[in-house]
């Protein structure tokens, strides 16, 4: 997951930071961190992934039009 992917993905879910980093069990400003500068851990990303993937997001990856989201049917 890209932080743009993760930026997308909570706009699809109409959430905020905080509400990610709770579902992922993680501080809120860690998904800043991320967001900001893709700087986080595997392990962490693979969180915050796992709790949008929960929560009804299907990623996308590179197909020549570039990563992306979407929501699941």
């Amino acid at each position: 997951m890209t932080p743009e992917q993760c930026k997308m993905a909570r706009a699809g879910l109409g959430i905020n930071v905080r509400k990610l980093g709770e579902m992922a069990s993680i501080s809120y400003t860690t998904v800043t961190r991320f967001e900001n500068n893709g700087n986080a851990q595997i392990l962490t990303i693979n969180k915050m992934r796992d709790a949008l993937i929960g929560a009804g997001i299907e990623f996308i990856s590179e197909n020549g039009g570039g990563a992306g989201v979407r929501l699941k049917k």
